[in-house]
């Protein structure tokens, strides 16, 4: 069987930028709030009429850039999104259209934060099998449109923005092994249950709570932490027997849930945080997170990475890295 790995990641955030002092005159918020129980400290914001599938392009040139190739080698284009741009075409589709990738197929994902790490198993599948050569897997969010900028205790969190990586063939390293997963019992706790087909917009429903981010934070947090903490030892396990984890690499909800998954798993230290410039962009987080640990220096051959993520379903998922 032939390995897969990342070969290339880029990520894009609109220039825009909501600060937690921009908040404070917006709703009864302060920085020291919003800082203490989230670690945030801005979010990037989309304008009006630019849509998942726009970050999601920039996002996609950066990681092709990196890679060293270009749309025409595409075989696939895989885009996790909570917020597509409509309900069709995809937003897949319209990143295949932004790019000019005219030979790849697109398709969404949809397990919210949990979407990249999906997309990236589908990838991995793809290349492993020798049907797909490169594959694209895109994280892409616009959570402003769905976020209630009047609640206090979620506007502070959400954020805009886009991670893109190129999976590849690789002779050495790649992607060791995977954990998706799902508990609908967690649907309560975190949903938007306004804007689909079973219960589409309406005149009466357009300012109902329901239209936007509905989340129940003491359920959410203790589902997050007990979650990825079990995930990240199982997958460690598959790929090298332990917690022989260099880097931990989780979803940027909460600095909160990624410190306290740190401490379990005796990685505190080795956990990347980057929520503070960025907030919760759902399924951008990790390709985004991973980009900046590569900019950063802390991604070299051989480096063992585990990320993990959760997401409103509930979903979660987590993967086994070694870099190449």
């Amino acid at each position: 069987m032939r390995r897969a790995g990342i070969v290339g990641l880029g990520m894009y955030v609109p220039p825009k930028v909501l600060t937690n002092r921009d908040l404070e005159r917006m709703v009864d918020t302060s920085d020291e709030w919003i800082r203490q129980r989230t670690g945030i400290e801005e979010r990037h914001i989309a304008d009006p009429g630019v849509g998942s599938s726009d970050l999601g392009v920039q996002a996609a040139r950066a990681a092709l850039a990196d890679a060293g190739c270009g749309p025409e080698d595409l075989d696939v284009i895989l885009v996790a999104t909570t917020t597509p741009d409509q309900p069709f075409p995809t937003t897949a589709v319209m990143v295949q259209k932004g790019l000019e990738a005219w030979q790849a197929g697109a398709v969404d994902v949809g397990a919210t934060c949990s979407g990249f790490i999906y997309g990236l198993s589908l990838a991995t599948s793809m290349v492993e099998s020798g049907r797909m050569n490169k594959v694209l897997v895109i994280g892409a969010e616009t959570l402003s449109r769905i976020t209630n900028w009047k609640d206090r205790a979620t506007c502070v969190l959400f954020g805009d923005g886009a991670g893109a990586a190129v999976v590849g063939e690789v002779s050495q390293g790649g992607i060791q092994a995977f954990e998706l997963g799902a508990d609908a019992r967690g649907t309560e706790f975190l949903n938007v249950w306004v804007g689909g087909f079973k219960k589409p917009v309406t005149a009466e429903l357009l300012e109902s709570s329901d239209r936007y981010i509905n989340m129940t934070g003491r359920e959410v947090f203790k589902f997050a932490v007990r979650t990825m903490e079990e995930s990240v030892r199982r997958v460690a396990d598959r790929a090298w027997g332990g917690l022989e984890v260099d880097l931990l690499v989780p979803h940027q909800a909460n600095a909160r849930i990624i410190e306290a998954v740190g401490q379990r798993l005796g990685l505190a230290d080795k956990a990347w945080i980057n929520i503070q410039h960025y907030g919760n962009t759902s399924a951008a987080s990790i390709p985004m997170a991973l980009t900046e640990a590569r900019d950063a220096g802390r991604l070299s051959p051989g480096t063992r990475v585990a990320i993990t993520a959760f997401g409103g379903g509930f979903t979660y998922a987590s993967a086994a890295l070694e870099w190449v």
